[in-house]
């Protein structure tokens, strides 16, 4: 991948003491000048970014001044959650605006989804090396 950055799978345990590999991606978050660098969950079948209710208390953010509903769906169509606006910065790349649904569910991992982290990065899975890359979305000059 051209000008791409790559990342290893992280080896994550369940509940059971059984160990499975995982795209985290290291991302750091900037809200009002306030920053925090977390792991984020790459989740092609997500439509949307989440982010947990504690991250957002960390970055500063107020929930109650968060006035746009994000309808979620799947097995996190239960919680409530807002809308949010926040910098993000992947590895040696520009930051880039995500827009997050901030859920107040602390159980959930920062998730990245096509809406809009897939529409704004390509990224290749390596899956028998437990790798993946990542590269800012090509503009389209032709």
């Amino acid at each position: 991948m051209r000008d791409g950055q790559r990342f290893p799978f992280i080896q994550k345990f369940d509940e059971f003491g059984v160990s499975y590999w995982v795209p985290y991606l290291p991302l750091m978050l900037t809200y009002q000048g306030r920053s925090l660098e977390v792991l984020a969950l790459l989740d092609t079948g997500s439509t949307v970014n989440v982010l947990p209710y504690e991250i957002g208390l960390e970055l500063g953010v107020v929930w109650e001044e968060q006035t746009l509903s994000i309808p979620l769906a799947g097995n996190l169509a239960r919680l409530e959650a807002r809308g949010l606006l926040i910098s993000s910065t992947i590895g040696r790349f520009p930051p880039v605006n995500f827009a997050f649904a901030w859920t107040r569910a602390n159980d959930v991992p920062v998730i990245l989804g096509y809406l809009n982290f897939f529409s704004e990065f390509d990224v290749c899975f390596y899956g028998s090396q437990l790798a993946f890359e990542v590269c800012p979305k090509q503009s389209r000059s032709n």
